[in-house]
């Protein structure tokens, strides 16, 4: 994003990861995504719980999960959008940190047969997101398990398939930030600009 500034989800720096700021959210590419365009948006403030965030705290979270998903919905050709949050361990919440995940969706995923299939799905990855966390980016010579195009859509993924959680290798933090990059440019083009003051990002 340009700044120096240095952001944390939960104790883990989120830094180089961060795609769009708004003065009390952050949208940040995935390290492990279950599918291309998945993304997390968390709330600026490090809080384990929904209930912890003030009123204008969660109307900005919110805002920002709709503002972001239009866009990933266009760049990713998608049908729909899987919008997620674990709110407490008991729910399977794995960071302590509030965060939303948006996940671009097509009817042919998964075959076209059981697109409820990316719930248990999620609720493994969110539980593993800790761990994978802790254990950081993978190597930058990795070649990529979650590639996407620098252009200005991305091709039909359609029939897609979540690959094996042991081919599911965490991204390098090279990857990551060209990723965060792109997302960047795209939401820009889109005119809804980061902004970490004032009012929360919008449409110009």
């Amino acid at each position: 994003m340009g700044s120096a500034a240095r952001y944390l989800f939960s104790v883990f720096d989120i830094s180089r990861q961060i795609f769009f700021e708004t003065p009390l959210s952050l949208g940040i590419v995935n390290l492990k995504p279950l599918r291309p365009g998945h993304v997390l948006i968390i709330s600026k403030r490090v809080v384990p719980r929904l209930s912890d965030l003030e009123p204008r705290e969660v109307s900005d979270l919110f805002q920002t999960v709709q503002r972001v998903g239009r866009v990933l919905e266009t760049a990713y050709k998608a049908e729909a959008l899987n919008v997620a949050l674990q709110d407490g361990v008991a729910a399977g919440q794995s960071v302590p940190h509030v965060h939303v995940h948006i996940i671009p969706r097509l009817r042919t995923d998964f075959g076209g047969k059981d697109t409820d299939k990316i719930y248990p799905l999620l609720e493994r990855s969110e539980a593993a997101l800790g761990d994978d966390l802790v254990a950081g980016p993978g190597d930058a010579s990795a070649t990529p398990k979650a590639p996407f195009r620098e252009s200005s859509t991305h091709d039909d993924i359609g029939g897609w398939d979540v690959p094996p959680d042991e081919e599911r290798k965490p991204r390098s933090a090279d990857e990551m930030e060209a990723e965060a990059q792109w997302l960047a440019g795209l939401l820009a083009d889109a005119g809804v600009r980061s902004s970490s003051a004032g009012e929360p990002g919008q449409a110009a």
